[in-house]
């Protein structure tokens, strides 16, 4: 890995040390917590929607975890919005490494994907596709 790799470290320290769009916001469409229970990552996501109900208006989260996790869940509070509820479903693990930059191992793969684990799932949930209580990266 080159100096590209080393901009993108520096990036989620970044996002670790100075998260973006973090504490609870008031009023949500819709909010969901999940954990890593493997790392101990927990995140709770709060999404409020615009007026048409599909497009994401703002995103902020809270919790407590690695600097993998918790930058990935800065870095999408600031993607998330202008995102329809169809695209945020369509999205996977390979767009949350390519926003994060870096090569992500098997082991912290888990901790790199809870908060859009936990934002999608909130969405499904708002939308009455799913009832759960929280979400893991579990199987």
């Amino acid at each position: 890995m080159g100096m590209g790799s080393d901009m993108y470290r520096q990036q989620i320290l970044d996002h670790y040390k100075n998260p973006r769009n973090h504490g609870e916001l008031e009023d949500p469409t819709f909010s969901h917590v999940g954990e890593n229970p493997s790392c101990g990552d927990t995140i709770k996501m709060d999404v409020r929607l615009d007026d048409d109900g599909e497009t994401i208006d703002y995103v902020s989260f809270s919790g407590d975890g690695c600097a993998i996790s918790q930058a990935s869940a800065s870095m999408l509070t600031q993607r998330l919005p202008g995102t329809t509820l169809d695209e945020l479903a369509e999205m996977d693990r390979d767009d949350v490494v390519e926003m994060l930059g870096v090569d992500i191992s098997p082991m912290r793969i888990k901790c790199a994907v809870l908060a859009e684990k936990v934002v999608q799932d909130g969405a499904k949930i708002h939308e009455g596709e799913l009832d759960i209580e929280e979400t893991t990266t579990e199987e």
